[in-house]
């Protein structure tokens, strides 16, 4: 039985994920190394959350969190 693709992601939550604005989403989005996307849908195009991820990976430096500020 074909499970499908997995999960996919939108510009909402891409933007969200990366903890930018959907302006700056769609900038990254043009880079020549961010994933192609899935699929296009009317209007608007989405995401393997495993592609996206996988950018992240090697393209994006991790943010700090609390934890990491010197108290």
């Amino acid at each position: 039985m074909d499970r499908g693709p997995g999960f996919l992601m939108g510009p909402y939550e891409i933007a969200e994920r990366l903890g930018v604005s959907r302006q700056r989403f769609q900038q990254l989005s043009r880079y020549p190394t961010f994933p192609k996307p899935y699929q296009e849908l009317r209007g608007m195009k989405v995401w393997l959350a495993g592609d996206v991820e996988e950018w992240i990976k090697k393209h994006r430096q991790p943010r700090p969190t609390e934890d990491d500020t010197p108290g």
